[in-house]
């Protein structure tokens, strides 16, 4: 009998797909029909390549009544919100827009007699291992412009969201691709080793933890394949004396815990002048008591559970652990009904008189947790937002943009905010430091990164 992954739902705990593994013969296959279907569509000019690609984005928007409570069941995320289909258009429809211009060779007349210029090819096999928190925007940021620029891709995604896989896998093949241009696996971590070892994979892109990244790391030593990887968060933020606190709260509370807090540039920490201290953890704690915490297929929930009961048993020791040493909590898990340890439904939290000696300020949460500092002025809380082994988003409250430039150009971050957070902005270019990781997401930048440069030196007469 063949092994299997089974996806766990979080809304009851029951199997709520099942299938079996890639034998191992059937993904050699796929990675040489990937190699072979390679070189005739990158041959295929720019604006075939974004029309199919755009014709896939048609074929799973339409699947889009189907596709929202299959993700409820699959990873907790309430009906009431709608999906993903917003950003992932969004995001797709940019990389689109913008695909001729980032793909156009770079020519260097300042030389007369030569025909100079730096022309981006495709890197070949692109992989991509997807995340389950959100499964179609997190794929789509390296599938969309992986394909436009004309590389081939093999998608693995989380077992938590496999259907999210076969959603792609039958919205690119409803717009015609090629066979081997896009194809969607199931595969074991040791099987993932394996492939990524085999040097067959040009480009590996990766969303999960540190320990998930540093794995990737070792197995694709020595292939010379690129790698991109976006990795842990503890993203700040920061509410200064001359912020608006009312839009601050609204923000930072939904920053904190939309998506039961499992975002990846979520909110994890904030640091407020002492000014408006009281007011910002007041307003933070009346939200997280406005929500209504359970099923997700219930169309009143507006925080469902976490993507699995570990995930959810992390946070609470996390709050436990800040709470012996002397963190006070805002909010009453008891109030929700639908709160039960052992379970993944968690209540959202509001910790005060916490510090960096916390695992909830230092570590990882992915979860509705939010620890809040009182700090006295600028200086103080970059500190603070700069002590952390992470770096992939930081957030500014403020009415002075100069003073948002001047922090956020000595944050140790790869996105600034100011008066937002919690957002991806397909313009600019997605990108992480330190322990989160390094690579380039969307944006020209994106396109760069899924190519590679070839120089063209003709010399017009001998």
């Amino acid at each position: 009998m063949s092994e299997t992954i089974k996806l766990i739902s979080p809304v009851d705990g029951s199997v709520y797909a099942e299938r079996p593994v890639t034998a191992d013969a059937e993904l050699n296959r796929a990675v040489a029909r990937s190699r072979t279907a390679q070189a005739d569509w990158a041959a295929r000019p720019i604006a075939e390549r974004c029309a199919a690609v755009g014709a896939a984005i048609d074929a799973l928007e339409a699947m889009n009544d189907e596709i929202v409570p299959e993700l409820a069941w699959q990873m907790g995320r309430p009906v009431r919100y709608g999906g993903e289909m917003g950003g992932t258009r969004e995001r797709a429809d940019y990389m689109i827009k913008i695909a001729e211009e980032a793909l156009e060779p770079r020519r260097h007349t300042d030389r007369p007699g030569f025909t100079r210029y730096v022309k981006p090819e495709p890197l070949g096999i692109v992989m991509v291992i997807a995340p389950w928190n959100y499964p179609f925007m997190t794929a789509i940021n390296t599938v969309v412009p992986a394909l436009i620029a004309g590389n081939t891709v093999i998608l693995k995604h989380a077992a938590q969201t496999l259907l999210v896989g076969e959603r792609l896998d039958a919205a690119f093949k409803k717009a015609g691709l090629p066979e081997g241009v896009f194809q969607n696996v199931v595969l074991t971590h040791g099987q993932t080793e394996t492939l990524l070892k085999s040097g067959a994979i040009d480009h590996i892109n990766f969303t999960g933890s540190v320990a998930g990244g540093r794995a990737i790391e070792k197995a694709a030593a020595g292939t010379f394949a690129s790698l991109a990887l976006e990795l842990g968060g503890k993203d700040p933020a920061y509410v200064r004396a001359d912020a608006d606190v009312d839009a601050a709260v609204a923000g930072l509370a939904d920053g904190a815990f939309f998506n039961s807090g499992q975002c990846c540039c979520g909110i994890e920490r904030v640091y407020v002048h002492e000014k408006h201290f009281d007011a910002v953890v007041e307003g933070l704690a009346e939200v997280a008591r406005s929500y209504v915490l359970g099923n997700p297929l219930d169309e009143a929930t507006t925080l469902g559970p976490m993507a699995q009961a570990r995930f959810a048993a992390w946070v609470r020791e996390q709050t436990d652990e800040a709470l012996r040493k002397g963190a006070k909590a805002l909010v009453d898990p008891s109030a929700f009904a639908a709160n039960a340890p052992g379970t993944a439904y968690l209540a959202p939290q509001v910790l005060v008189d916490v510090d960096h000696q916390m695992s909830v300020m230092r570590e990882e949460s992915f979860g509705p947790v939010v620890g809040v500092m009182k700090v006295r002025n600028d200086e103080e809380a970059l500190a603070l937002m700069n002590d952390s082994p992470y770096g992939l988003t930081a957030s500014i409250w403020t009415t002075d943009e100069q003073a948002a430039i001047a922090l956020g150009d000595r944050l140790e971050t790869g996105t600034v905010f100011m008066n937002r957070c919690d957002y991806l902005d397909p313009a600019l270019v997605w990108t992480g430091v330190k322990e989160t990781g390094k690579g380039a997401a969307l944006s020209e930048l994106g396109y760069l990164s899924l190519t590679r440069p070839k120089s063209y030196h003709l010399r017009l007469k001998t």
